[in-house]
């Protein structure tokens, strides 16, 4: 069984920075793309940015763009989400997801972590 494990969420203030880890364990983290997404209150989930298996590619929402960077260390089994200038529109709870296929459709992930707050304030 496959188990994700989101740690690093916390309380900012604008501008601020913080990092996400995503822990995998279970299985085979290099044949998995790993995505992250977020949920606000009242919101739809919402696709932040995926990586390739081999970390060498990386997609993103445009509202991240430039902000966010997604890494992976396919030795220790985890996935990173460094967040940067960070504004008061990025709260939400962070999820991090493993896919075989590489989208940014939320349906297509098959393992998610329990998720991770993450609030901005101003």
């Amino acid at each position: 069984q496959v188990q994700l494990v989101e740690s690093g969420g916390g309380l900012v203030q604008t501008g601020g920075s913080l990092r996400l880890s995503c822990a995998v364990s279970g299985g085979d983290f290099s044949t998995y793309f790993m995505g992250w997404f977020r949920q606000a209150p009242g919101k739809a989930r919402e696709f932040v940015g995926l990586i390739n298996k081999g970390g060498s590619s990386t997609y993103y929402a445009d509202s991240v763009k430039s902000r966010f960077t997604i890494s992976r260390d396919n030795v220790e089994q985890t996935v990173y989400l460094q967040m940067n200038s960070l504004k008061a529109e990025d709260t939400a709870v962070y999820y991090c997801a493993a896919a075989t296929a590489m989208s940014i459709n939320p349906n297509v992930y098959e393992y998610w972590g329990q998720g991770t707050q993450v609030t901005v304030s101003s």
